[in-house]
């Protein structure tokens, strides 16, 4: 059994997380999840730095560890977990990026476009893409709300006029796949397969 640990600023993404894993064709495969909103305020070096912290205090037991918000996605390459540390937004990066063309990122909260543009124009970089950033403007507000349905209904317009391969950045954005025509690529199910490949391939190699 693979044990994948998550951890979340945002505790409605624990159901978000568990609801990928029951659609993916992976069986034996555990999640464990820490939720920790406090991470969730001015990106600097003392949140970064307890971020890393966090995600190395999760990483005894677990086969890899998972980052799930996308504005401290930075934390990661602080760590020094002896097991695989991923931010869930790069599996989507690589997947959106692949094979090039035209990307369309959308992001609903202010704090992440930042991180977001950085990681997915450095994958652009790498597999010859272009990527188009589009925040969602009005959304963030609804989520943070408490109106997940709204948030949903507007990522879903949003996303559903935007051009080329469509990625939506956020996890919590995730629902509004299932309210479009043409599903976008989504945060949890990639993140939780390449974290997957990364726990096996460890396993394999110990």
């Amino acid at each position: 059994m693979l044990s994948i640990a998550c951890l979340h600023t945002a505790a409605s993404n624990v159901a978000v997380f568990d609801a990928a894993l029951a659609s993916l064709p992976v069986a034996a495969l555990t999640l464990t999840h820490t939720v920790r909103p406090e991470l969730l305020r001015e990106r600097d070096d003392v949140t970064l730095g307890e971020a890393a912290r966090a995600l190395d205090a999760l990483a005894p037991g677990a086969d890899a560890v998972l980052l799930t918000c996308s504005t401290i996605g930075e934390a990661v390459a602080r760590t020094q977990a002896p097991c695989p540390v991923l931010r869930a937004d790069a599996a989507l990066a690589e997947a959106a990026t692949r094979g090039g063309g035209l990307v369309s990122v959308l992001y609903a909260a202010p704090s992440t476009r930042g991180p977001t543009l950085a990681l997915f124009d450095a994958a652009a970089a790498r597999h010859g893409a272009t990527v188009v950033v589009l925040a969602c403007e009005g959304a963030w507000a609804l989520f943070q709300a408490g109106e997940v349905e709204r948030y949903r209904a507007l990522v879903a317009v949003e996303a559903g006029r935007a051009e080329g391969r469509v990625a939506l950045a956020q996890a919590s954005m995730a629902g509004a796949a299932a309210l479009m025509d043409r599903p976008p690529l989504t945060v949890p199910g990639t993140a939780l397969m390449a974290a997957a490949r990364a726990a096996l391939a460890r396993r394999r190699t110990a």
